[in-house]
């Protein structure tokens, strides 16, 4: 019945009228904003950001009395309530070409969560995530919160933030729908698993969030509870979204089953980076209504691509290192119709993606906007059916081996939406096409590590308005050349990352490279650059650079640092021919983590300043012309790792910061200051080399994979990349003028891999205790003075592979036994008093009665074993033949048997050989 027919006509119009009124009522009051709230809101939110550090001045709004209108609160417009705290750390989480550490650091809010939060009974929304609360466990009292139903305390890897279990008590927030408790990785970092602070023993709390929508516990640590938190994820009806990476969740920990399965309306599930190495679970097919499915490096046994075609709905999916093997085949894509986003990365594929890319052909639309199948042993040349997805927008297909040239369709069909083209690490030969210049969209374009040939052409470039990233590199001899018809020409382009080797720029320093302004990041090698360095681009770019490097070019004249440079991280100029002296304003960079100059002319002294560098792990200036002293009055940078000063003119004493025994240098794993004129003796506080002393620091991840740096070691130079050289730990003080005796500390440095100290003068006796450096693999301390015995603890040392005493004053017989057995070369031993193997025997060895020679014991041994299997051989035949025949003849119903056997195979085999022949006969 209609509600009007209890109401006569007037009275029908005064409730309309009474309706629009309340409407119009409440219209004005959503407009109205609330400017102040509560004053015992105002007191907490003043006594909360007492606790807070806030070094950029993010809550510098939060005085007055309008609190509802200071950054980050929201209020009630009725109530005037606080019902938002969004204290978010603003500066944008991303990838390193437009993400700086320092900036994001600067932005944190540190300190403590105040219990003055408690004062906000009305809170429904809090956001304190990638924030910098260092070591502080989340707070129990946020579970008394109840009417939150929005929680994110989330947190980027490097800043460090909170510790501890997980509080239960997060178990009586029943209105949650957004729980974020995750850490996030950016990723550039490593597969390994970095256990977080955070754990949880059991998640049984979750059970009481009947509401949640939304969890992630990325990176918190779950191994202690085993299958539970898959039981209580499981009494979630309502979860829409599920992160659970890196937790690590193991094998033993996924059921393959589950009675029953609650979360079927799951959409997003996320296990990735956990390294399950167990089958797949079954109840992961069931969830059909997931779009988004994300398991990348779980080595699952067996998994197969044919298995998630039943999860019809997907529209992204990552299966990057799970152990996939075999063909990519077409019926994948065939059922997967809805997929915008894929990424089937390092695994191990068969042949092409020819017949991979068919099964679009069952779809009646294709979606697909992102493909990744960087290293999967792919092969062949690219399809051109690869232009058929049309909306395609990332294409990533690095560190395979297809080959041949990029096809003009693909790059005419793709021109208005590819943004990402990658194709580095493969072996396309050929020229680049021009057509490349027409992807209008292209943001990120990288052809390194092919083996193209000819030349690039302003056309090449022409519309690529969106360009912010390129690599290019070619592995053939012969250079890519830049061949521009205009000198000054000016691309349409702001790059943001440049990375080229073996592409020739140069002479001189271009135009075009000067007009880029905007680089963050930029790796030029063997480009023929020559000349100065422009002080106008450096000061263009020098307020958001953070790796800047130019090795091997021809680059003379001096560096120009004399501006600021507040994010700057790496200094590559190596192999170059720049001179004059190092400028002091070098060491005003603050930010400067490794710094590379060898190869160079440089002269003059080492900057004094250098201790300024409070974070500096890299340091390279051999191979040039400086002189003086090194520069200690300041202290050496406790934070390096790498210090290499070798082939200079540099003279003194080793710094006086090494002959302090109060100052450490916990880092240090790789000193050189071979080849200089060093006077004085050898420190004896290298002890405080801790690193040294045990294992080396594993925090190696710093280092730039590019630059490269030329170490001694086992008698030869050998070039290391740096990120590769935190595995070598090498003292070198060859080649000066150190005397005195060799300090009995030195034993002390048990993880030392190389010890030089040839061409010195130095005296005394090789210390007793040579032998606990059990790590050693080089131990050179020819042309000295050194007198004395070998040690016998010399022995002692198994990784020993390169050893030289030539020409000392040293006497005795060579110590034998372990590792010394196989330096059989007698020239390290020349020009010394020794004896025994490998030089001549001692006088005092008596004729047969002496231990026998290595190599006389090795034949003695061969003989031995060639004889016990001389005898072996004879002993199993005697024995297996007489087993057989003695018993055969020994034993008459068994001989019976045997033959009556044979007869029966024989008949059997006639037989079926006639039968074959009659049917034969019959068919011709």
């Amino acid at each position: 019945m209609d509600i009007y027919a209890y109401f006569n006509p007037i009275s029908c119009l005064i409730l309309q009228f009474l309706l629009l009124l309340i409407l119009a009522s409440s219209c004005l009051n959503t407009n109205s904003t609330v400017e102040s709230c509560m004053e015992e809101e105002r007191q907490a939110l003043l006594n909360f950001k007492q606790h807070l550090i806030d070094q950029s001045g993010r809550l510098s709004s939060w005085v007055g009395h309008q609190c509802c209108q200071w950054r980050g609160i929201s209020c009630n417009n009725h109530t005037g309530r606080i019902v938002s705290l969004d204290l978010r750390n603003p500066y944008p989480f991303g990838e390193f070409d437009d993400w700086n550490y320092t900036k994001f650091n600067k932005s944190c809010l540190g300190g403590k969560l105040h219990p003055s939060l408690l004062g906000f009974k009305h809170l429904s929304y809090l956001d304190l995530s990638q924030n910098c609360f260092h070591g502080i466990h989340i707070p129990n009292f946020i579970g008394d919160l109840t009417s939150l139903r929005y929680l994110n305390l989330s947190y980027y890897s490097w800043s460090g933030s909170f510790v501890g279990e997980i509080p239960p008590s997060l178990g009586n927030l029943s209105n949650l729908n957004y729980l974020d408790l995750s850490t996030d990785y950016d990723s550039d970092t490593s597969y390994h698993l970095d256990l977080s602070n955070v754990y949880s023993k059991s998640l049984n709390w979750l059970s009481h969030l009947s509401s949640l929508k939304y969890l992630n516990l990325g990176g918190a640590n779950l191994n202690n509870t085993r299958v539970s938190w898959l039981h209580a994820v499981n009494m979630l009806p309502s979860l829409l979204e599920l992160h659970l990476y890196r937790c690590p969740i193991n094998g033993n920990q996924l059921p393959l089953s589950l009675p029953t399965n609650n979360f079927t309306s799951l959409l997003v599930l996320d296990l990735s980076g956990n390294n399950i190495n167990s089958s797949f679970p079954k109840w992961m097919f069931n969830l059909t209504s997931l779009t988004k499915l994300d398991i990348w490096w779980n080595p699952f046994l067996h998994p197969s691509l044919d298995d998630f075609v039943r999860l019809k709905s997907l529209e992204h999916l990552d299966l990057r290192e799970i152990g996939l093997k075999g063909q990519l085949l077409p019926k994948f894509f065939g059922n997967l119709c809805k997929l915008k986003s894929l990424d089937l990365s390092s695994n191990e594929f068969d042949g092409g993606i020819q017949d991979f890319l068919s099964g679009f052909s069952n779809c009646s639309f294709n979606r697909m906007e992102s493909l990744h199948l960087s290293d999967c042993g792919l092969e062949g040349e690219l399809p051109s059916s690869l232009g058929m997805l049309k909306s395609l927008q990332h294409l990533e297909l690095n560190s395979n081996s297809f080959r041949g040239s990029i096809r003009e369709s693909i790059i005419s069909n793709l021109s208005s939406s590819l943004k990402t083209l990658h194709l580095g690490g493969n072996r396309f030969n050929g020229s680049i096409p021009e057509s490349v210049g027409q992807l209008s969209q292209l943001v990120s374009l990288d052809l390194s590590d092919n083996s193209w040939e000819g030349s690039l052409t302003e056309a090449h470039f022409i519309n690529l308005t969106s360009l912010k990233n390129i690599a290019l590199s070619t592995s053939r001899p012969v250079p890519i050349i830049f061949n521009l018809t205009d000198y000054e020409w000016i691309p349409p382009f702001k790059l943001q990352s440049l990375i080229m080797d073996n592409c020739r720029v140069g002479p001189g320093f271009p135009i075009w490279l000067q007009s880029q302004t905007e680089l963050s990041y930029v790796q030029v090698w063997n480009a023929g650059i020559s000349g100065a360095i422009p002080e106008e681009w450096m000061s263009n770019i020098s307020s958001q650079i953070e790796s800047l490097d130019l090795s091997y070019n021809q680059i003379s004249g001096m560096l120009p640092f004399q501006f600021n440079f507040p994010y700057l991280v790496y200094i590559y100029f190596s192999h170059n021919q720049l001179d004059s002296t190092i400028p002091s304003s070098i060491c005003s960079i603050q930010s400067l983590y490794s710094l590379a100059l060898n190869n160079n002319q440089f002269s003059g002294e080492f900057p004094k300043e250098w201790s300024l560098w409070s974070g500096i792990t890299f340091v390279d200036v051999s191979n040039n012309n400086l002189s003086g002293n090194i520069p200690s009055s300041m202290g050496i940078p406790s934070s390096l790792f790498i210090l290499k000063m070798d082939n200079n003119q540099l003279s003194g004493e080793i710094p006086s910061a090494l002959q302090n025994c109060s100052m450490f240098l916990p880092s240090l794993q790789i000193l050189d200051l071979g080849h200089n004129r060093f006077s004085g003796t050898i420190p004896k506080c290298l002890n405080n080399l801790t690193s040294l002393v045990s294992s080396p620091d594993d925090s190696w991840g710093i280092f730039s994979d590019f630059e490269e740096t030329t170490v001694t070691t086992k008698g030869r130079g050998i070039e290391y990349f740096t990120r590769q050289a935190w595995l070598l730990t090498i003292i070198d003080f060859s080649s000066n003028d150190l005397e005195g005796e060799i300090p009995e500390e030195i034993s002390s440095l048990l993880s030392l891999g190389t010890l030089n100290l040839s061409m010195n003068q130095l005296s005394g006796s090789i210390p007793s205790k040579i032998g606990n450096l059990y790590r050693l693999e080089t131990l050179d301390l020819s042309q000295n003075r050194l007198s004395g015995h070998i040690p016998q603890s010399l022995s002692n040392i198994t990784f020993l592979s390169h050893l030289n005493l030539s020409h000392n004053k040293l006497t005795g017989r060579i110590p034998s036994g372990n590792q010394l057995q196989t330096l059989v070369d007698p020239s390290i031993y020349e020009g010394n008093s020794f004896c025994g193997f490998p030089l001549p025997k001692c006088p005092e060895d008596k004729d047969n009665k002496h231990e026998p020679h290595v190599y006389e014991k090795q034949d003695h041994r061969d003989d031995d074993e060639k004889l016990g299997l001389y005898t072996s051989v004879v002993l199993g035949f005697i024995i297996g033949f007489w087993s057989v025949c003695g018993t055969l003849i020994l034993k008459k119903s068994w001989r019976y048997a045997y033959f009556q056997f044979f007869d029966h195979i024989k008949d059997k085999v006639a037989l079926a050989i006639a039968l074959r022949a009659a049917r034969l006969q019959r068919r011709s």
